[in-house]
């Protein structure tokens, strides 16, 4: 586990080895979510690299009952 430090602005640097390992380049964003009192970063990837990267993969195992419409 890696520890990041809250700048005055509220501004956090990502470990270089977790960047290099996610792939983190500058001008990616990335989505804050927060479930269950956890902080999650998450690449926003554009569509086209995202097609067919999770085949089979019921939407019911991805999302919480509370998520859902």
């Amino acid at each position: 586990m890696e520890a990041v430090t809250v700048s005055p602005k509220f501004q956090v640097v990502i470990p270089e080895r977790v960047r290099r390992e996610q792939h983190i380049r500058p001008g990616d964003k990335l989505a804050v979510i927060v479930k269950h009192g956890v902080l999650h970063l998450v690449p926003i990837a554009p569509f086209e690299k995202t097609k067919g990267m999770h085949a089979r993969v019921e939407l019911k195992e991805l999302r919480d009952k509370n998520d859902r419409f």
